[in-house]
């Protein structure tokens, strides 16, 4: 059984037991927490897909840690004009576990 989740902007497929990192969570670190946009699941050979998010599809987990990603580099540079910028960017990510993958019927 898999699933297709949406965390922040973008889109995981995760089955039970995954750990996976996504944008950060306002939530304490060894605490669970329950998913709602569930875009599909996939059991038994049966395939549901929302419009856009499945009603009765939960899916819990729990938090592991937050930590930070590794530095992205954003430079820009005009020739001849004597000008340029650095900047350094570190996106907050939370590793989160999944727990379990509830059916609603």
């Amino acid at each position: 059984m898999y699933a297709i989740i949406e965390v922040g902007a973008k889109q995981y497929s995760v089955k039970k037991g995954d750990i996976i990192g996504v944008e950060k969570q306002d939530v304490l670190e060894g605490k669970e927490f329950t998913l709602e946009r569930v875009l599909l699941v996939s059991h038994d050979k049966q395939v549901e897909v929302g419009q856009p998010y499945l009603k009765d599809v939960k899916i819990k987990a729990t938090v592991l840690q937050h930590y930070k990603g590794k530095k992205a580099i954003s430079f820009k540079y005009r020739r001849r004009k004597s000008s340029h910028w650095k900047k350094g960017h570190r996106q907050q990510l939370t590793r989160i576990k999944i727990e379990e993958i509830e059916l609603g019927s």
